[in-house]
């Protein structure tokens, strides 16, 4: 083999090699960065756990402040801050970016969400997220920037390509108030490289009712019920309990519960129609009562007789 070119290609493997080793997290920076999520743990405990309200809010306080600068150190997209528990972190299938999200518990009816933005880039680029759902008065036509977010813990995230580009749906939980909660799906754009909550994905059309367009997805319902708002694989749908009111049991006044059907978005040229009682299910009869196995004239060891 020619000398020169095994020289070339020594030379070009290590270049190669080296521009590899800037996009990766040194085994330097990632002590930090280790030493830094100790420290973030423990707030992170204190936020949800500790009885003093003055406390919580100075370990969210600290917390930010820690969490920032843990990321300012460079790669440190690549750490995964396993042992963050209270935190929930959430990466898109094409890993472009991840979104830290927690809950901030003040009063029995006043929670605050707090998070951000990190893109996957060599140097820290992050976009805080200001929690202002409160001022936020038409929520599911809202188009919001990261300093008017309406904060939730999201829980997961969908990747999605749509006539204008990529998107993402993020599945959140917001603890609202005491007698209420509520659950959302936010839609995240990014316009000129810088995030947008809100994008025109949801088709909403009932039958003899004109079709609306959402930007986000809304659910309030009563705390004493469990409702279901996710992406289910199996079906390939968007899937949620069907909710109507009922008056509550503790003078709260109506509430929205689930009646046992539900209704869902199908993904169909980058939107998501509405579909209505995607899972519905009545029998036509009581169950049983006793095991069918007790008709049969040989039982489960394959003897005759019920014993």
């Amino acid at each position: 083999m020619n000398r020169l070119f095994v020289i070339l290609l020594c030379l070009g493997f290590g270049i190669s090699l080296n521009a590899q080793s800037k996009d990766k997290l040194s085994e330097e920076n990632w002590n930090t960065i280790h030493t830094w999520e100790d420290t973030l743990a423990i707030l992170g405990y204190a936020v949800v756990n500790d009885s003093i309200e003055d406390y919580r809010f100075a370990a969210c306080r600290n917390m930010i402040q820690t969490l920032v600068k843990a990321l300012k150190t460079e790669n440190s997209f690549q750490y995964p801050f396993e042992r963050l528990k209270t935190v929930s972190i959430q990466y898109p299938q094409d890993s472009s970016f991840r979104i830290f999200t927690w809950q901030l518990y003040v009063d029995k009816d006043d929670y605050r969400y707090y998070g951000a933005i990190q893109m996957n880039t060599p140097e820290l680029k992050l976009y805080p997220l200001i929690d202002r759902s409160a001022l936020v008065t038409n929520v599911e036509q809202s188009e919001l920037t990261p300093d008017n977010w309406y904060g939730s813990l999201y829980y997961t995230l969908k990747e999605c390509k749509g006539p204008n580009g990529k998107y993402y749906l993020l599945f959140g939980f917001d603890g609202y108030e005491f007698f209420r909660k509520r659950k959302i799906v936010d839609v995240l754009t990014f316009k000129d490289g810088k995030p947008v909550f809100g994008a025109p994905v949801f088709v909403h059309q009932e039958k003899g009712k004109p079709s609306i367009t959402k930007k986000r997805l809304f659910l309030e319902y009563s705390a004493e019920t469990s409702v279901r708002l996710n992406y289910d694989e199996a079906l390939e749908l968007l899937i949620f309990d069907h909710l109507i009111p009922m008056e509550g049991t503790h003078g709260q006044g109506p509430v929205m519960v689930p009646d046992g059907s539900y209704e869902g978005y199908e993904y169909e040229k980058g939107l998501w129609k509405y579909q209505t009682m995607v899972l519905h299910q009545v029998m036509e009869e009581a169950p049983r009562p006793y095991p069918i196995l007790d008709e049969r004239e040989k039982n489960i060891l394959g003897k005759k007789g019920k014993n």
